[in-house]
């Protein structure tokens, strides 16, 4: 069954480290996806995502215009984020490793997402008179590995900004079946 994101209730998120002892969260506000859940066969299942670049927002117009800049996004040049899954595996009790193809800023990397599936709701017992489905997902990457290397040295030593990048997924899918 192919399913649709209520983007009203669904985030995509993301934690760097900032000048090695904090972390900065942000989220792209502006993404859709389609999926594939097959509870019978996990298998089966498949997603396709992408998000807009220009999207990015971090509260603060200032670091989010440098993030959109070509010192990080190029968002002019990579204007969507994509996520296409190859395989999903299933680990028990609802867990499951989602394969595929991440692309940003122009490069496609191989990553894996752990999912946590939380299940669905009929039409008939919605009150939104639909059907429902819950996930969430997480990976980390390393943002040098898709051309995200700007930085800058701490006079105190260290980095201004964190190579790992942790992504955050949580959604919320509908379907008229």
């Amino acid at each position: 069954m192919v399913w649709t994101i209520d983007t009203t209730h669904s985030e995509v998120t993301f934690s760097v480290r900032h000048m090695m002892f904090s972390k900065v969260t942000g989220s792209f506000n502006v993404f859709k996806a389609t999926l594939e859940i097959d509870e019978d066969h996990p298998e089966n299942s498949w997603v396709e995502a992408e998000a807009e670049a220009v999207s990015i927002d971090t509260r603060d117009e200032k670091r989010d215009a440098h993030l959109r800049s070509s010192d990080f996004f190029d968002v002019e040049q990579y204007p969507l984020l994509t996520f296409k899954s190859k395989t999903v595996e299933p680990l028990g009790d609802r867990r499951y490793h989602i394969v595929g193809d991440l692309t940003l800023h122009g490069v496609t990397r191989e990553v894996t997402f752990e999912a946590l599936y939380g299940g669905q709701i009929s039409k008939e017992h919605n009150p939104f008179g639909d059907r429902r489905a819950g996930l969430s997902a997480v990976t980390t990457i390393n943002r040098k590995d898709f051309g995200l290397t700007w930085n800058f040295t701490l006079e105190t030593g260290g980095f201004m900004v964190g190579e790992e990048v942790r992504i955050e997924i949580n959604l919320e899918a509908i379907t008229e079946n």
